[in-house]
């Protein structure tokens, strides 16, 4: 039975790419490129004579039935973006959504990703982190898609190009905060490789002298919990609630111990100044 295989594809350096990626590439039937032109220099760098169609943003519509209707007949097609994962920030998502539906197989080849080469390198937490691609090029749902991410913890991955990059950072200090750490990688793999890391209003600083060169990933660090502050007043409001529900001042203490981590003793001690059940 035919199958559409994702094959990754090097984000700069060729030696990135996979022997299974060549081998996937020289048997396929067809191989739907986002440029081939682009992935022409690609396939005579490793010897794939592989025939191309090319499959992108501008005319998916009317070349994703041509590309089903191939794979029906039997034959395989290789999907490949310009640089990285395919149905990453490009169409090729639909056309794997639409394999799914048709029950025709879908097979990954894996590889560079430039977001998670990235975060990897960056220094920033990799526990937990969120994926963003490119942001909205219009201020308002730019605008409405950083508020919506303001207090998330996670590390938050961008794509932006050059042009752009300045005016990205710009929105997102605004947003989020002037010390919001940042960091910028470029040219990923390549020769002129390049991470920048510090903060929002460094970066825009800096890119504001240094005119960007490249595609970029953009990495912020998340949201950091800060611990709840508990002035001697609150936490006397706190106790005096408490009481004031009929616990003693001993159960008031426990209970509100461990909800703040606070000693016992201390709360206690503060307890003893407020009116309770007992007296």
């Amino acid at each position: 039975m035919s199958a559409l295989y994702l094959v990754a594809t090097p984000i700069g350096n060729l030696e990135d790419m996979t022997f299974r990626a060549i081998r996937v590439l020289k048997t396929a039937a067809l191989i739907a490129a986002e440029d081939t032109r682009h992935t022409g220099k690609l396939l005579q760098h490793f010897g794939i004579t592989t025939p191309q169609i090319s499959y992108h943003d501008h005319n998916r519509q009317f070349r994703l039935p041509y590309l089903l209707d191939h794979l029906r007949q039997g034959r395989d097609l290789a999907l490949v973006t310009d640089a990285g994962l395919p149905g990453i920030c490009d169409p090729g998502a639909d056309l794997v959504a639409a394999c799914r539906q048709a029950e025709i197989p879908v097979i990954p080849i894996p590889g560079a990703t430039a977001g998670l080469t990235a975060l990897m390198a960056s220094g920033l937490s990799t526990e937990r982190f969120a994926f963003e691609g490119f942001l909205p090029p219009k201020a308002k749902p730019r605008q409405e898609r950083l508020q919506s991410l303001i207090s998330d913890p996670r590390t938050l991955i961008f794509y932006e190009a050059p042009h752009r990059l300045l005016a990205t950072l710009t929105a997102l200090a605004e947003v989020f905060g002037a010390e919001r750490r940042v960091v910028t990688a470029r040219e990923l793999t390549k020769l002129h490789e390049e991470f920048w890391s510090g903060t929002l209003e460094a970066a825009c600083r800096h890119y504001q002298n240094q005119a960007p060169k490249g595609e970029f990933v953009i990495l912020i660090e998340g949201e950091r919990e800060t611990a709840p502050i508990f002035t001697e007043a609150r936490l006397q409001a706190e106790l005096q609630s408490l009481l004031d529900q009929g616990l003693s001042r001993s159960d008031a203490s426990r209970q509100l111990a461990q909800i703040t981590q606070l000693p016992r003793r201390r709360l206690y001690q503060l307890a003893l100044g407020l009116s309770a059940p007992e007296d």
